[in-house]
């Protein structure tokens, strides 16, 4: 049974992730775990020193939420129907990355879809500052999906890799279970000017190579200095419909994780982003 965890804070863009989940995951078993963090929403909105009118304001935006978030389940069943499906709905007093990585423990939830971006909807800020901190520190792969993207079958997978870190097998395992779904095709970009792989990267390369275990996998390089450059240019090469790529530490991603070079690779990123950890849990 595939667990996965949905964040909602009832903006288009989070719908439109839940709407993705439902296509990636149609054929399979899954708990879908309808999930909203309001601890912001009450500080925000009550700036008062009354602990009692903090607490009557904290539950009537708990009620406000729960209901709304009713009405996201019932828009799901209505876009896609499916019995394979079980939904759960949580509305929890935290930040939205601690509920995320809360649930993701106590629950083992196998991944984490959500929008790109939040309820302001700024495309100065491409990848908003809580997909951001979901990507750096929630123990499980996290899918992210920009606004108004259209569901399309991920045919076409980018897996960008310096090779320096040992993969997981779990976290590889939802990726072999989307590949073999959707029979596809994985065009692994290793980015260095230096071509030549030291022992540690060729073990760690066989490793993918056999735990991926695809007949259409491909291993490719690409000698631009510029690792956003290199992505984006495969990218539209091969019309990539799923970016994926590890977070841990040393790599291309972590590399990436700061706010000027996310935005560059988010203002043309149009499809959905897969996030895999190398962080033990």
């Amino acid at each position: 049974m595939r667990k996965v965890i949905i964040p909602s804070d009832f903006s288009e863009n989070a719908f439109n992730a839940l709407k993705y989940a439902c296509q990636v995951f149609k054929y399979e078993k899954s708990e879908f775990y309808l999930v909203h963090a309001y601890a912001d929403e009450v500080y925000q909105d009550y700036s008062g020193t009354d602990r009692d009118a903090f607490e009557k304001r904290k539950l009537e935006i708990e009620k406000a939420a729960a209901t709304r978030l009713q009405k996201v389940e019932e828009q799901m069943h209505s876009y896609a129907p499916n019995p394979r499906h079980k939904v759960y709905r949580q509305t929890e007093f935290g930040t939205l990355t601690d509920v995320i990585n809360d649930l993701v423990i106590s629950m083992n939830a196998d991944a984490v879809v959500m929008g790109t971006q939040g309820q302001t909807n700024d495309r100065k800020i491409t990848f908003g500052s809580n997909t951001v901190q979901v990507f750096k520190y929630v123990h499980c792969p996290v899918i992210a999906v920009p606004a108004n993207y259209s569901y399309t079958q991920p045919k076409q997978i980018l897996f960008p890799t310096d090779y320096m870190i040992p993969y997981k097998r779990r976290e590889l395992k939802l990726l072999c279970n989307m590949i073999a779904s959707f029979r596809s095709t994985v065009h692994v970009l290793y980015i260095d000017s230096v071509s030549k792989l030291s022992m540690r990267q060729e073990d760690n390369r066989e490793f993918l190579r056999c735990g991926l275990g695809n007949p259409n996998l491909f291993f490719e390089n690409s000698n631009l200095k510029d690792k956003t450059q290199a992505i984006l240019k495969a990218i539209e090469e091969h019309e990539i419909q799923m970016l994926v790529m590890v977070n841990s530490r040393n790599s291309h991603l972590e590399d990436m994780l700061y706010p000027s070079t996310v935005d560059i690779l988010a203002l043309k990123l149009e499809i959905p982003f897969m996030v895999l950890q190398n962080l033990s849990r």
